[in-house]
């Protein structure tokens, strides 16, 4: 007879709280911070000089491990082309469909063509003491804290997730297939 395992036992994830804690197996835990970026590539040079030195001393300080998590997603415009075409039954104006439907037609293209995605950025850290929870969440939020102030100086925000995002963030790690055909 074939003994089939549930996912739960390969899966390391005992628990997710709140702010993007997560308890993993073996009694460690990490948090995931989501970082919103600037672009770079809008800067002039000596800003982007300030940046770099910025992100070399942000990298200085960081005396703990960190990994770099980008999720690309297909871009999704439903919502804008619903929003065109709610727009159209109002005006019913033919002049105005022919143009509306032109404008969905090209930004259909145009996604298509540029295989528009957007991404996103999250920084997980880890807990290296082995003390009880309340320690050990305070511990990750000092990490947090100290991650956020050296990326604001290079002008990124960062956020602590929630558990809800926290969740969509693992089904998304979990099923890459599924999340990249949306």
């Amino acid at each position: 007879m074939i003994k089939i395992n549930s996912i739960q036992k390969w899966i390391p994830i005992e628990n997710i709280f709140e702010r993007g804690i997560i308890k993993i197996k073996k009694n460690k835990y990490i948090k995931i911070l989501k970082v919103i970026p600037i672009n770079f590539n809008l800067k002039t040079q000596l800003e982007k000089e300030t940046i770099l030195k910025s992100f070399k001393t942000f990298l200085k300080t960081c005396n703990f491990d960190m990994q770099i998590l980008i999720q690309s997603k297909k871009e999704d415009l439903t919502n804008h082309i619903e929003k065109i075409k709610e727009i159209q039954k109002k005006e019913n104006n033919k002049i105005i469909n022919k143009y509306a439907n032109n404008y969905i037609e090209f930004i259909k293209q145009k996604n298509i063509k540029n295989k528009s995605a957007s991404k996103n950025i999250y920084l997980i850290i880890n807990n290296k003491t082995e003390n009880n929870e309340e320690n050990i969440f305070q511990e990750l939020n000092e990490k947090y804290f100290k991650i956020k102030d050296g990326l604001l100086r290079c002008g990124n925000l960062t956020l602590e997730c929630n558990k809800e995002e926290t969740k969509k963030i693992l089904f998304s790690f979990f099923n890459t297939k599924i999340f990249l055909e949306k």
